[in-house]
């Protein structure tokens, strides 16, 4: 049943990212500010009792910002030259680089 109640809020989510973007182009950029996929993670993580692992998986999630930065900014810029499935598919790849930086750079120095 976790796992139903998890794909509802992940649908939902989406819904509300198109139907907001039939109404406009900002608020669906904005949507995903909110946590939802943080939440839910932290939810199963926090369900564990496990203190530590709970403060463990926030220091994760703070260090995919970066990564998030990196992937908006690629899209931005690209998307001048690029159709936007291009623009998209190169942040992605920017996003992966940077996320994988984030966590083996620690290991590496």
């Amino acid at each position: 049943m976790d796992i139903v109640w998890k794909g509802i809020v992940g649908g939902l989510v989406t819904a509300a990212i198109v139907w907001l973007s039939k109404r406009g182009n900002t608020l669906p950029g904005i949507l995903p500010l909110f946590p939802t996929f943080a939440l839910i993670a932290l939810l199963v993580v926090g369900a564990k009792n496990d203190n530590a692992g709970f403060r463990e998986a926030c220091v994760a999630g703070a260090k995919t910002i970066p990564a998030y930065l990196a992937f908006l900014a690629i899209c931005y810029f690209a998307i001048d030259r690029f159709d936007y499935r291009i623009a998209l598919l190169a942040g992605l790849g920017v996003w992966f680089v940077v996320a994988l930086g984030a966590f083996l750079a620690p290991r590496w120095v």
